[in-house]
């Protein structure tokens, strides 16, 4: 795969570090149906490349992700939950969240250090993202959500899986249940970034300067010590993507996630039924 014309991504290569830039074409780098399509091949192909020693995530413009573009991604998922959807449904729609599993499970599985620099918004999917990267930093602005409850969802493609093993089991379970916004100070307290820049032009030459010393070392031993560090959590969140995907292909088909898109289009708050 190439790793230029892509619709949602932008990817340099320069002196062993791969920079991949985060574009959308949905508004604050949302995540549509190109993002999901090519996510996967992308990592692939850098994880293949000997030319690429450690990853650079970030987003364009003023914000790292506003997540799961819920509109663009509609006309994929509305006809799977909507009244009349039976089994047949039920099962593309578990084949379609494994499939979304499967585009940031192969940021988890990369075997080159990914570093996700977070400035401006990190919503939802954009947590999922930033959860299956090796290391987080981000800038003094930087806002973090795990959004997913406000649209009557269960995160699904992965922060449920590996952010306890970042900020551990209590706090993952405070901001699922929420859905509160987290800033800078709170993140790193938290432990879900390890360092927090005063601002955006800040964070990305530190980012670099710490993607630099990475890529100064030996390149097998960072890879094996990705690899084994992964190797310790990979069997349990496996298991707990095909749970959260199981729970969702039967439960997701509900009134407020019909309610909850109907509020986004709208720009309402949502009226939520518990139907």
């Amino acid at each position: 795969m190439s790793l230029h014309n892509l619709a949602a991504f932008d990817t340099t290569v320069d002196d062993h570090i791969a920079v991949v830039t985060l574009k959308g074409p949905g508004k604050g780098n949302s995540m549509g149906p190109d993002f999901w399509r090519e996510c996967p091949k992308l990592f692939e192909a850098l994880d293949r490349d000997d030319a690429v020693r450690v990853v650079l995530l970030r987003g364009a413009g003023s914000s790292f992700c506003y997540g799961l573009d819920l509109l663009a991604m509609a006309g994929n998922i509305a006809p799977l939950v909507g009244a009349g959807a039976g089994v047949a449904e039920r099962a593309r729609l578990f084949s379609v969240i494994e499939e979304m599993q499967r585009a940031l499970h192969a940021v988890f599985r990369c075997r080159k250090p990914v570093i996700a620099a977070v400035h401006g918004w990190c919503i939802g999917g954009g947590l999922d993202l930033v959860a299956a990267a090796d290391v987080r930093v981000c800038s003094a602005g930087a806002r973090f959500s795990l959004r997913e409850v406000k649209v009557a969802m269960v995160a699904d493609v992965g922060s449920l899986q590996l952010l306890p093993h970042v900020i551990g089991d209590a706090a993952t379970r405070e901001l699922a249940l929420t859905g509160a916004d987290v800033d800078a100070a709170r993140a790193l307290a938290l432990g879900l970034v390890s360092q927090v820049f005063p601002d955006d032009d800040a964070l990305f030459a530190g980012a670099q300067t710490l993607a630099r010393q990475i890529a100064d070392n030996p390149p097998l031993v960072a890879q094996g010590i990705k690899q084994v560090m992964n190797r310790r959590i990979e069997a349990e969140l496996l298991v707990g993507l095909r749970t959260v995907a199981t729970w969702n292909a039967a439960f997701l088909g509900s009134e407020d996630l019909t309610e909850a898109i109907a509020a986004f289009a709208e720009k309402r708050a949502a009226r939520f039924s518990g139907r």
